[in-house]
């Protein structure tokens, strides 16, 4: 079984950040450890969406790279996960 104890997620769509590639970038070229290189580039958000919409999106993602989870399982799991992600805490 896999561990996440020590698993950094992205703050804004919760992918797992398995390797320092996948880390975004501040505005001064430096890694943001928060934040994926899809949702943050050069210190900023790379779209502007809501967290459904971003909760959506991430759906159909999961389904595809995880075959064993159904499209309703994917959706609760991210509405757990989601409303913790520090991009979208205060919203």
């Amino acid at each position: 079984m896999e561990s996440y104890e020590n698993q950094k997620f992205c703050q804004s769509c919760a992918m797992p950040l398995t390797s320092d590639e996948l880390y975004g970038t501040n505005a001064d070229g430096s890694i943001n450890e928060d934040y994926c290189i899809y949702c943050f580039k050069d210190g900023e958000f790379t779209s502007d969406m809501s967290m459904e919409e971003m909760m959506n999106f991430c759906i159909e993602k999961m389904v595809e790279v995880h075959p064993e989870i159904d499209k309703e399982e994917a959706s609760k799991m991210m509405g757990e996960v989601f409303p913790k992600l520090k991009r979208w805490a205060n919203d």
